[in-house]
Order: C-alpha cells, then structure tokens, then sequence
C-alpha cells in the first residue's frame, strides 16, 4: 500500500500538498454532483433553450467579471482567508437554494440568481487554490503535482460527481444541494491541516488599478502566456456556444433521461482518465505546441461530430476523446503558466487567464442559447465546429510560443 501512494503521491511533494489535494479532490465531488444537477434543475423548470443557456452564462460571467480583482486579492491578502470566505459564502448561497426546492418555493429566478452568486464566490476560491501548488511543490515537481490536481479533477469532479448528482436529483431536486454543503465543509476542514509558506505581498498601500495593470502587462508582454490567453479566449467562444445546451442536446438529439445526461460527464472523464495515463508518455515524444496544435484539431472535429450524430453510444464515444484532450490541456496550460510567471503574480496572470476563459465562454453561451432556439440544438455545435477550424488556421503559428521552457528568474 505505501508503494501505491509513493508511486500516486511522492513523498517528495510534501505533507502539505496532501492536504491541499484531498480538500480539491473533496470540492471538486461536490461541484461534479452540481455540474448535472444544476443544469437538470433549471431544465426542470423551464423549456426555453435561451433561459437554459443563460444559466451557463450566469455561472461563467462572474470570473469574467471579478477574476482580475480575484488575482490582486489573491496576492495582497492571505490566500487561506480568501478560501474561508469563498468557501462559507458558498454554503449560504447553496443552504438558501437547498431550503427553496424542500418548500416548494423553487423558481428559475431564484435558480439562476444562486448560479451567479456561486459563481461569484467560485471566482475567488479557484483563483487563490490556483496559486497553492506553486508554492508548495518545487518547480521540477510542479508537472506531476498538476497532474495529480488534474487526475482528482477528471476521477471525482466529471467521473463520479455527475452520475451521482444525477440519480441524487432523481431520488429528489433537494439532495444534490445538501450534499454539496456537507463537501464544501469537509473540504475547508481539510485544507485547515496544511500549513502554506508566507508569500511576499506586493505593496498593499498601492492602488489596486496599479497591480492589477502590473497583471495584465505582464502576460501580455510575455509570449507563451499571451497566447494561450488569446486561444483559449476564442476557443471558449465555440465551446461555450456548444456546451451550454447540452443538457438540452442530450435529451432532444440523443434522446437521453437525468441518468444519461450525467453520463456525459463519466464519460469525458473516463477519456480524462485515459489522458492521465498517456501524459508522461505524451510529454516526452511532443513539444508542448504540438500537444496543444493536436488539442485543437481534436476539439474541432469533435463539435462536428456531435453535431452529426443522433446516435448516443457514438456520442458517448466522442466525449471520452474530447476528455482526453480537454486533460492534456488543461495540464499543459496550467504547467505552462506555473513555471514562467513569479509566485508574487500567479494570483494575478491567473486571473487575465480567466478573464480569457470565461470572456469566451459568456460570448459563446449567449450566441449558443439563441442558435438553439431559433434553428435546433445541432446549431451551436455546427458553429462550434466551423469557428474552430478557422481559428486553427489563423492561430496555428503562434502555437510555437509554447514550444519555449522559460525560467521563472528570467520571467521576472
């Protein structure tokens, strides 16, 4: 036994970075029951694939709003404290929504106001937990703890939770709410065992306009994090347009009940879990922009996919390849960024890079609610699947960018 948690978590990663991944990996069970029931619910509640599409924006506008401020917060004031707040005004928020669906007093209005308010208090905690490996684990190391951050990810958040956010709504709308308080708790005490090394704080009797144009001139300036800000910017934009009828999509073209909607989820990532495996092997035999080049090809081909098919074991099979993807991603991007900015700015260039994100996806959820409702749910993923394949074109030489390990000392 001690083999496998030596070979799943070396010692070499410390105490502390254990702690702080059983508490992600707790959140993040929570958020994956979330991530079907919620979307169920205002489907429950509503048909119209604009009010549909607008809680998916309602969930990603607030880091496009606050995520800059989230940054220089993150940096300014101690990152513990930030996730206590964050964590316990999400308890409240989701305690009033869980109390409303028990007393039959429910309404899309209500839902979509707790979804931003989630959203809201989200925008902090991911921000600030994005800065804690970096400054528990040492640079060399950083590839393997991200790794395991995204494994936690892929096992509990889109495997596990879904399923069982679903059959939860099933058995009644309530639980999966209550649920994910009781995680968000355990989480916050678990967190509460590590202990984070003091970071130097920028100057807090400076303006926040100072830093946080400190922030965005620096990823804008430095070349691998300006482009993958910029790709992930348009990318979301299809995505987004794509994803936030897919609740409506798997009912209406693949003809799936709560149960198979939540399978979606297992199934992207049982393809995050496959990805996991092949990464090292990824890593070693291709530059991160060619992993990154074949990343976009792959989320190009899959909108068109999806758009075709009406058959769901096809789809089913598409969303374990875009799984894969979407983890090889996610943790070249995230490595990407750990190793070049200053730990003193990673709150910060975190937040231009979700500004990026979810600038994107709030664009793209938008234009998707209203594809789906004027033509048929196919059109956002035939959008998707056209806008990408462009951006592929203009994007693909600026890729190189990625190619470059910059040292931290040199990013300064």
């Amino acid at each position: 036994m001690r083999r496998v948690v030596e070979v799943a978590l070396p010692a070499r990663l410390g105490r502390d970075f254990r702690w702080v991944l059983s508490s992600s990996w707790v959140s993040n069970l929570g958020d994956g029951i979330v991530l079907a029931a919620g979307p169920l619910l205002v489907a429950s509640l509503t048909d119209d694939a604009r009010l549909v599409a607008l809680g998916a924006t309602l969930q990603w506008l607030p880091p496009l709003l606050f995520s800059l401020l989230a940054g220089v917060i993150s940096d300014r004031f101690d990152r513990w404290r930030v996730m206590l707040a964050g964590n316990l005004l999400r308890i409240v928020v989701l305690g009033v929504l869980t109390t409303a669906v028990l007393t039959g007093h429910v309404s899309i209005a209500i839902v979509l106001a707790v979804l931003f308010l989630l959203g809201c208090a989200e925008v902090f905690v991911d921000n600030t937990s994005s800065t804690l490996v970096p400054m528990l684990v040492a640079r060399k190391d950083l590839a393997v703890a991200n790794a395991r951050v995204m494994t936690g990810f892929v096992t509990v958040n889109q495997l596990a939770g879904p399923p069982i956010g679903a059959a939860l709504f099933a058995l009644g709308h309530a639980w999966p709410f209550a649920t994910q308080i009781l995680l968000v708790a355990a989480a916050l005490l678990l967190l509460s065992r590590a202990v984070l090394p003091p970071v130097e704080r920028v100057g807090e009797r400076r303006h926040v306009r100072h830093d946080l144009a400190e922030g965005l001139r620096w990823a804008i300036t430095h070349p691998a994090v300006r482009t993958l800000v910029l790709t992930i910017f348009i990318f979301n934009i299809t995505f987004g347009a794509a994803w936030s009828v897919l609740v409506l999509y798997a009912q209406r073209q693949l003809g799936l009940d709560e149960i198979g909607f939540g399978l979606i989820a297992t199934m992207g990532a049982i393809g995050g879990l496959l990805g996991t495996g092949c990464y090292g092997w990824l890593t070693r035999r291709f530059t991160l922009g060619d992993l990154m080049r074949i990343g976009l090809i792959i989320e190009t081909l899959t909108h068109i996919s999806l758009a075709l098919t009406r058959v769901a074991w096809v789809a089913m099979a598409i969303f374990v390849v875009f799984g894969a993807h979407a983890f090889v991603w996610g943790t070249t991007s995230a490595t990407i960024r750990q190793r070049v900015v200053p730990i003193n700015l990673q709150g910060r260039v975190n937040g231009v890079n979700s500004v990026g994100v979810f600038g994107g996806l709030v664009l793209g959820s938008t234009l998707g609610g209203f594809l789906a409702e004027r033509y048929t749910v196919a059109a956002p993923f035939w959008f998707a699947g056209i806008g990408s394949a462009v951006f592929v074109v203009l994007i693909w030489r600026q890729l190189r960018h990625l190619d470059h390990d910059d040292d931290p000392a040199e990013a300064t």
